[in-house]
């Protein structure tokens, strides 16, 4: 499995540009200038530029912002580009990418060259590691799935609190602030399922 941890302030490479690519695109299939993305998520234009050319290694944090202005889910910003329609996603072609705030690791296992509303990442979480999500609402929906496979996470959802052990599973909506605590000594491991879903019923939120 490859991995690619850059330190702030490298050069575009890796992971750090396959991101800049995506919200590079991402931006101008949405038609907003920088200065409109920058209103619209709450991140400096300065910093997304910065991004863009591949010369910061953001925080999950950030990237979560530009995702929630953007309408897309945070594992978006990860995907390669679709060169080509490869239903298989092997192990050892999955990039992992380290959170510089948190140590947490994110992995995308979905194919990422092929169409599906549906996408899969596994994260591995620090031992007392904290993330708090500004997310808000998206359109389309997003709907996505928590499924610890070991381990203990605290996970916020807007007012709701929830304590998910090994095996444990929660469905959510993209649609409030959240974040994930791990209050254990050790790390935590769990599946996250996206879903992008043009419209649901009021009972699915």
């Amino acid at each position: 499995m490859k991995e690619i941890e850059e330190a702030p302030g490298a050069g575009a490479s890796g992971l750090n540009d396959r991101i800049a690519q995506r919200v590079r695109d991402l931006r101008a299939a949405s038609g907003l200038s920088l200065d409109a993305l920058a209103t619209h998520c709450g991140v400096s234009r300065s910093m997304i530029s910065l991004i863009e050319r591949g010369e910061s290694s953001p925080t999950a944090v950030v990237l979560e912002k530009l995702a929630t202005g953007l309408g897309v889910s945070l594992a978006s910003l990860f995907e390669a580009p679709a060169l080509a329609a490869d239903p298989v996603s092997r192990l050892a072609d999955q990039l992992q990418w380290r959170d510089p705030h948190s140590g947490y690791v994110r992995r995308n296992v979905s194919p990422g060259g092929f169409a599906s509303p549906i996408q899969i990442v596994e994260v591995l979480f620090p031992p007392k590691a904290r993330v708090a999500y500004e997310t808000s609402a998206r359109e389309p929906l997003i709907h996505q799935q928590v499924w610890v496979l070991d381990g203990v996470i605290e996970l916020a959802l807007g007012d709701e609190s929830h304590r998910l052990g090994t095996g444990d599973c929660l469905a959510m909506v993209l649609d409030r602030p959240m974040s994930y605590y791990n209050p254990s000594r050790k790390n935590t491991r769990y599946v996250v399922v996206i879903a992008t879903m043009p419209s649901a019923p009021a009972s699915w939120r």
